[in-house]
């Protein structure tokens, strides 16, 4: 069993307590403990960040590159042990795990080059004689408070452009998933950090994410999870003006229209809706669909759903992994109870036994909803799809956006009139014309609007957006 430890400054170091790391597939497996900070050794992670700061700042971009584009192959090279530690410690289908692995070394490697790719503009002023320098600069300590869903991924994409445009890290990864978190930084540290420029905390969001946020030693805080945490770390940090960046919930719409290919529009909702147990804030969680194309798709789809193979995630042939752990479990049934007391009807859903003991559903589909039902306006993040019903492609487009969220929509059709129609007036950050609405390239900006985004979009060249400061110089030479 391994022992997740806390990485301030230049060593790894304990704490108060430690947390077992439970295997969702196997509740009886252990898959590591994890050490459990306080506020004072935040508070010594965000000082040993403070502290190593300006160096990192002026180290340049060769030493940037050559870091990140090594902790990348390094990742790669691990992928499938890695994959495995995650698919253990998640919950996430062993394929999928692997492929999230492969995708955090990919995210390394992209921005091992934007470390080098960085731009500026030389300007003439209106001035005579003064010329003008337009530069960024790294914002300084960074604090990333990432989530358990992806649990390698997510702290990539959010570590690797705080590394590679100058920035000092602090990161505190879900309390859920300690030990992909603590293999990154390792794997980062031996490809040749220096001391105090990625410092790492486990523990709990409210003690330990807390005293991240708060503490004076933070410039910028990162943050993946709910709406309402994200909305108490924007008011924590706005009055000290510490830029904020959230990425937070989702309740995405899948448009299958009359005039759909269905074999289209069944696999997008699968994968959408069910692939990473359902648990991404992407997920295709609303089914909006046509009157003329409803009945079929709706008896396709649900003879697909039926046949999703749920069991341990190591299973080669598993599908639909474990839930992440008992609450979300519960959570889940709670809201399918919900919308068969509003009047869906709802296939599937059910515990599931499996040679093992874990937190396994069986995935559900919930059809005769409408659109004000709890089930259509909450995000539930289990493998928990809804149907609506609509006449025509203005009522889709209206349901579509009759939420108070914004970050992914999608719509099946072989028209292009109505496809880019849908791009232009579905109220989403990022939309999907025939494919799923969940799967995002890690070179491309990903966020939304509303109560799904707040800050600069992640990934891709717009990260820099967050990561750096701009600044204006004007020079005279004499």
């Amino acid at each position: 069993m391994d022992q997740y430890l806390h990485r301030v400054g230049g060593e790894w170091v304990g704490g108060s307590g430690s947390v077992p790391d439970v295997n969702p597939s196997d509740t009886r497996e252990v898959v590591g403990e994890a050490a459990q900070a306080d506020a004072a050794l935040v508070a010594a992670a965000t000082r040993a960040a403070r502290a190593a700061a300006d160096e990192w700042a002026h180290s340049g971009p060769q030493q940037r590159f050559e870091v990140l584009d090594a902790a990348g192959a390094q990742v790669l090279a691990r992928r499938a042990e890695l994959g495995r530690l995650l698919a253990s410690e998640e919950g996430k289908p062993i394929a999928e795990a692997t492929a999230e692995v492969a995708r955090a070394g990919q995210i390394l490697k992209y921005f091992a080059g934007e470390a080098l790719r960085q731009t500026g503009d030389l300007l003439p002023s209106v001035r005579p004689g003064l010329s003008v320098e337009v530069t960024r600069e790294p914002v300084g300590v960074v604090g990333l408070v990432t989530p358990w869903n992806f649990p390698i991924a997510i702290p990539a994409w959010k570590v690797a452009p705080a590394l590679a445009f100058g920035n000092t890290v602090v990161l505190k990864p879900s309390e859920l998933v300690p030990g992909c978190a603590t293999e990154l930084v390792r794997i980062l540290v031996d490809a040749g950090l220096p001391d105090g420029v990625l410092n790492l905390v486990h523990g709990s969001g409210a003690e330990v994410g807390g005293a991240l946020v708060s503490s004076p030693d933070v410039d910028a805080v990162s943050f993946t999870g709910s709406v309402a945490t994200g909305r108490s770390i924007a008011a924590a940090c706005v009055p000290d003006g510490r830029k904020v960046q959230l990425e937070m919930g989702g309740k995405n719409p899948l448009v299958v229209l009359d005039d759909a290919d269905l074999d289209v529009a069944v696999s997008a909702a699968v994968n959408g809706a069910y692939f990473s147990t359902g648990q991404r804030c992407t997920a295709s969680s609303r089914l909006v669909v046509t009157e003329g194309v409803h009945d079929a798709f709706v008896e396709r789809l649900a003879e697909r759903v039926r046949g999703l193979r749920v069991g341990h995630a190591l299973a080669p042939d598993t599908v639909v992994g474990p839930v992440v752990d008992d609450r979300q479990l519960r959570k889940d049934l709670d809201y399918l109870a919900i919308a068969a007391q509003e009047g869906g009807e709802v296939v599937g859903g059910e515990r599931v036994e499996r040679d093992t003991p874990g937190w396994f559903l069986s995935p559900a589909l919930v059809t005769g909803t409408t659109g004000d039902m709890r089930i259509n306006r909450e995000e539930v993040f289990g493998p928990v799809a809804s149907v609506v019903r609509v006449a025509d492609y203005d009522a889709a487009l209206a349901e579509a956006n009759a939420t108070e969220f914004g970050l992914s929509a999608g719509v099946v059709t072989t028209s292009l009139r109505y496809a880019k129609h849908f791009a232009r007036h579905a109220r989403a950050g990022m939309v999907m014309v025939n494919a799923p609405t969940a799967g995002v390239d890690p070179h491309v900006p990903f966020g939304g609007s509303r109560a799904s985004s707040y800050g600069p979009r992640e990934q891709g060249a717009y990260a820099r957006e967050f990561y750096t400061t701009v600044k204006t110089t004007y020079v005279d030479p004499g």
